[in-house]
Formats: structure tokens, sequence, C-alpha cells
């Protein structure tokens, strides 16, 4: 059958098409079981373990079964996406950690070793524990973060994991089972309470890990409790997830699925937009049959699927991919949404790539395609003072410089006004760059 053009509404049989997966997850304690690690040297094996001692590491069997490539090992992207590689902590890091796993060390000094480097690897980077948590009378939100005055990012207990872990994940700390680095809450009142006193949030985003995660029924009473509250400010509920592309069964076949496209359906039917915000990194997650039946039945509820994604060293730092993951996305009825810069957190120093070569990607990569997946912005980076996007590199004044915007930015007046910095070959990230033309500081600093 094809799927492309076929619409399974919630309620019908898929196991014509899908022989009842099973979601079977696989960590760090039973990776030797994957049928596939007998592809994998000694070392390769080794380095894994070495790495997800400090980097959280978790795949599932359709990852690994439809997914990667198991003929480019160790090149194909999916894999390095999923599966830790030496070269994701820096030598001195590694060195450390593989010496006390081939001492056999206590595990009580391997977690404290672990801790040390996390220190190091800026786990909150943009001000995430400084500046976004808000307060309510005093007391400090511990599961919400307000850094734009129209959204609120809200992290759901329950949600605090994903099907699998991207081995760039910026939010890695959520998964290192330190408190001190989580954000999370279990009930959303305090919330909605916060919703009330800001008339100007007119979004609410369930983040994680993955919210998409934990049982609908979960996910429904914090939902539901928004829509009892009827909040004349709130027009839109965003869902950050990647099951699209890490399990699509949780659209499709999962014992709740059905439930979670009634879900969607309610929502939408009670005025309010749903955007599900998806994670394609390459276009071989969006070439299944799961995935394409997902998105389908996605879109039947009248929610809207919006894609993004970093521009990765090792991944898709190829505007041809880039072309064809929209192109693909527009076809499927999803829309083109950002292209982002590696956050500067865990192992960036492995994927990112420098801002000029960045913008080359996506420039290259828009110039390829039609004015339906031009819709997606980029190269942005998620820094401090918001999301600043480079528009391009030029001369000014005898000077080289880069042509930046704040297509976000904490104080709102600031957003979409050009300014520049001082072009820099090697500069990576927003805090590697320097005013232009002298100036002593960006004119919002």
């Amino acid at each position: 059958m094809t799927l492309q053009s076929t619409i399974i509404h919630p309620g019908e049989d898929l196991q014509e098409v899908f022989q009842n997966p099973k979601y079977k997850p696989y960590g760090i304690k039973n990776f030797l079981q994957i049928p596939q690690i007998s592809k994998l040297t000694d070392e390769q094996i080794f380095d894994i373990e070495v790495v997800a001692r400090v980097l959280p590491f978790r795949t599932n069997n359709y990852v690994i079964d439809e997914l990667i490539d198991w003929n480019n090992i160790p090149k194909d992207p999916l894999y390095i996406l999923n599966f830790p590689q030496k070269e994701m902590l820096r030598k001195h890091h590694y060195d450390r950690m593989a010496a006390l796993l081939k001492s056999n060390a206590e595990e009580e000094l391997i977690s404290q070793t672990a801790n040390q480097i996390r220190e190091k690897l800026d786990p909150h980077p943009a001000g995430q524990l400084t500046k976004n948590r808000p307060d309510l009378d005093g007391e400090v939100l511990p599961g919400v973060q307000h850094k734009y005055r129209e959204t609120m990012l809200f992290f759901p207990t329950q949600g605090q994991t994903c099907h699998a872990y991207c081995t760039f994940c910026f939010r890695w700390p959520q998964f290192t089972g330190i408190a001190d680095y989580k954000f999370a809450m279990s009930e959303i009142e305090s919330a909605i309470k916060y919703l009330r006193k800001h008339p100007d949030i007119t979004d609410i985003l369930f983040t994680g890990g993955d919210p998409l995660f934990m049982k609908t029924k979960i996910l429904e009473g914090y939902i539901d409790a928004l829509l009892e509250a009827d909040l004349p400010n709130l027009r839109s509920i965003r869902i950050g997830s990647k099951a699209l592309s890490y399990w699509p069964y949780r659209f499709l076949t999962d014992n709740d699925a059905d439930t979670l496209l009634a879900l969607f359906e309610k929502v939408t039917s009670n005025g309010i937009h749903l955007a599900l915000m998806a994670h394609f990194n390459h276009p071989r997650e969006l070439t299944t049959q799961a995935v394409e039946l997902a998105i389908s039945r996605i879109r039947h509820t009248g929610a809207q699927i919006r894609a993004q994604s970093p521009v990765l060293k090792h991944i898709n730092n190829d505007p041809n991919l880039w072309a064809i993951m929209w192109q693909r996305q527009v076809e499927l009825g999803v829309v083109p949404y950002y292209m982002f810069i590696a956050r500067n957190t865990g192992a960036q120093h492995y994927f990112s790539i420098p801002l000029e070569e960045a913008w080359k990607v996506y420039r290259k990569a828009y110039q390829q395609v039609s004015g339906l997946a031009r819709t997606v912005r980029g190269p942005v980076m998620s820094c401090n003072p918001g999301k600043v996007q480079v528009l391009g590199i030029t001369e000014m004044l005898n000077e080289k410089v880069y042509i930046l915007r704040a297509l976000q930015h904490r104080n709102p007046k600031y957003v979409m006004k050009p300014f520049f910095a001082k072009y820099d070959p090697k500069a990576t990230w927003f805090n590697q760059l320097i005013p232009a033309f002298g100036e002593e500081k960006f004119f919002f600093d």
C-alpha cells in the first residue's frame, strides 16, 4: 500500500501494516544485547562505555533496525547521532574516565568523576538556571522557564526522558540523575497561576526530555487543567518531541496511541492551536513507513507539525541533505521551522562548525527549494540574549563583519534589529564574537 497518500484514522487496525512493534530500550547497562553490536570492535564498545559514563546514552529497536545503516559503521550519521563516540569527550576527560574503568574503580568514584567532568561541559548554557527561571509570589518554579515574553516552557516531571538520546542534545543534564541539573514539575497549578499573572504569555511549550514519552493519561491531566482554566491569553500549546523520529509507533500502535490523537483533537476543537515541534536531524528519519503514517495521523487531528534541527558536523553539515530534508517535510505536510547552531554545551566541540560554514550550508540549501520550504529560519544560535540569526557576511567601513539579528530577545524591543560583529573565521558561538567597528559592546548589552 502507498502510505504517503493514505490516512488511517484513530481506531483503525494498524496490524496489517505493522507487526505490533514493542518498544525495546537500550542503555549503557544492556547495549551489549543489541544484535548488531557484533559489528563493532572491542575498542569501539569500550569507547561507548567510557563516554556514556559522562554523556547519557539511550537508544531503541526502531532506531537500530530502521534508521542506522550498520554497513557504514562508524561513519553512519544516525549511528553517530545515537551512539557515543570517543571524540565526544575532550582527550583529558576521556583518558581520566577510561583509566577508572580499566582499573575497575569503585562506582562511587566513577560517578564522582563523571559529575566533575560534567561541570566542565557547561550543563546549563544561555542563563537557563540564572535568568530563565521565574518565581511566583517569591517562590521559584522549578519546572518552568520564561525567557521570551510570549512563551513559557513547562517541564512535566514524567516527561524528562526520551525514547532515545541524541548525542548532541543540549538538554543532556536532564538525563544524568543530578537533581540540581534538572527542570521538572509534577503539577501544573502553579504554572497556571503564573500564566494568569502574565497575560502577555500566549504560548506554553511542553518540553523535556520528551513529553510524549509519558503516558497519554498523564499528559492529558496537564492539558485538561489548561483547557479548564480557560485562560484568555493562551492561544497555542506546543509539544517539543523527538518521538516522530525515534518512535513513531507512539502515534500508531502504542496502547494509548489513539487516545493521544484524541487528546490532540480535543485541543484543536477547543480553539487552541496545537503545534508538535518535531526534531528531524537527517533525511533518513523521514523515509520509513511508520513516520509517514504517524505524520498523517497527527495532521488529521488539526495539529500542525513544525520541524527543527541544529546543523551538525558528522551528521548533516551538507546543504544537499538539508534541501532534501526540507522538501520531504513539505511533501509530508510538515513545516520547516529552524536550522539551529549546536549549543555551547556537552559535546559541542565535536559537532560544531564555524558560523560562516553554517551560514553557507543554510544559504546553499535555501537556494535549492521552493518558497514552500523557505519558512525555515537559520542559522540561529539560542544564546544568552536570545535567538540570534546569522544573516550573512560582508564588508562595511573597510571591515569584514557578520550581519546578525535577534529573532527572539529577552527584551522584545530588540527583536529584528540588525547588528554587526567582527568577522572571526573560527567562531562557532555567540560568546566568541565581539562588536564590529571598534564598539565596546553590542547595543543590547
